[in-house]
């Protein structure tokens, strides 16, 4: 017998949202791990929102929609809104019943402002890597550390002189018109982005096209490959060991030696001085290309470790990889050093809650009452 072409609603059901979402489904070990995560910063909350006048979107809320937003690549806020409507998953996993109203784009974006404010994603960060450390998780002893570039969310046009002066007068083709800036000096000390002051003109290689952007560092424990670390500084040729030397100096004193691997480019007397007077191994590829040679002898080289932190040390690029493809920092959608920072931070605790989800004895810990 042929079905009937129609659908007739149930005036009362008794399905829960937990129904339709599968029981093997990567988010469950997510969400009881972001859960455990955002119980342990109650008392951070309370202090950010007055105890009186109209409910906000509740910070947990906010912080769990925001982690669907990187780990399904949604461009914006009115689009992770528009899912949050009729997205059954979406709703199960931010903590919205069935048939609670979902909030306006605009005031999702203004309670975001709140958490960079208070450095919310911060302490969000911290508290994965503490769940992660009280199951012995984390390496101590051992690091890897790397730096990335990350496009700003400007064009090149925007690039004008800091006196005034219109160097790239294109004739005609209305605002959007051709520029050629070849034969012309451009450089940041000259320089800046009207669109993105913060975002500086900056070429990875010889080989490679100058473009605006920022430099994320990471720092990473090379037991697990979880990012114990991570900042985003302005682009410049010494962002990345100046960065790395800062988070090396924020990790818990510990009374034991410490190594840190790394590429080449982190092969430079200060770096490495700076590394030995922190009581750091620095386990740095060696540059033997460069005039002078290496700064590391066979005294470091020859070592067993030294082999293992650099076969290691490439697992790093597995989250800076993830947060290109996946999340959304191979070119920002935010403007501003601090805007810019807390999506990195975002991201890289986003892939470390990826890497946790699939360890049982994290997710058993995330479970735990």
């Amino acid at each position: 017998m042929r079905g009937a072409d129609a659908m007739q609603e149930s005036l009362f059901t008794v399905a829960k949202l937990d129904d339709f979402v599968p029981e093997d489904h990567p988010l469950r070990g997510v969400r009881l791990l972001v859960n455990t995560a955002l119980v342990e910063m109650n008392t951070r909350f309370n202090e950010i929102y007055a105890p009186c006048g109209r409910d906000s979107i509740a910070p947990e809320k906010l912080i769990r929609a925001l982690l669907l937003q990187v780990f399904y690549s949604i461009r914006s806020e009115r689009q992770l809104c528009e899912q949050l409507r009729y997205n059954l998953l979406f709703r199960w996993f931010v903590g919205l019943a069935i048939d609670d109203p979902v909030w306006d784009h605009s005031t999702f974006s203004k309670n975001r402002d709140r958490l960079l404010e208070h450095q919310v994603v911060e302490g969000f960060f911290a508290e994965v890597l503490r769940l992660a450390d009280r199951q012995g998780l984390l390496s101590k002893e051992h690091f890897s550390v790397d730096g990335t570039l990350i496009q700003a969310w400007a064009s090149q046009k925007s690039f004008r002189p800091k006196d005034g002066s219109d160097d790239q007068r294109p004739g005609g083709g209305g605002r959007n018109a051709q520029a050629d800036w070849k034969g012309r000096p451009r450089s940041n000390d000259t320089h800046v982005s009207t669109t993105d002051p913060d975002a500086r003109i900056y070429r990875k290689s010889h080989h490679a096209a100058a473009i605006l952007c920022y430099q994320g560092h990471a720092l990473m424990e090379n037991r697990n490959g979880l990012v114990v670390g991570a900042v985003v500084t302005h682009a410049d040729g010494f962002g990345e060991r100046h960065a790395a030397v800062a988070m090396l100096d924020a990790l818990p004193a510990t009374a034991t030696r410490r190594s840190v691997g790394a590429d080449k480019a982190y092969d430079t007397a200060d770096f490495v001085t700076a590394c030995r007077e922190r009581k750091v191994t620095p386990h740095v590829a060696c540059n033997d290309t460069r005039i002078g040679g290496s700064t590391l002898d066979g005294r470091t080289t020859r070592h067993p470790g030294y082999r293992l932190s650099q076969i290691v040390r490439k697992r790093i690029e597995e989250h800076f990889g993830w947060g290109k493809t996946i999340g959304r920092i191979r070119q920002t959608v935010f403007r501003g050093l601090r805007r810019v920072d807390q999506q990195f931070k975002l991201t890289l605790t986003a892939s470390n809650l990826m890497r946790l989800a699939r360890m049982p004895i994290a997710v058993a810990v995330g479970a735990a009452p």
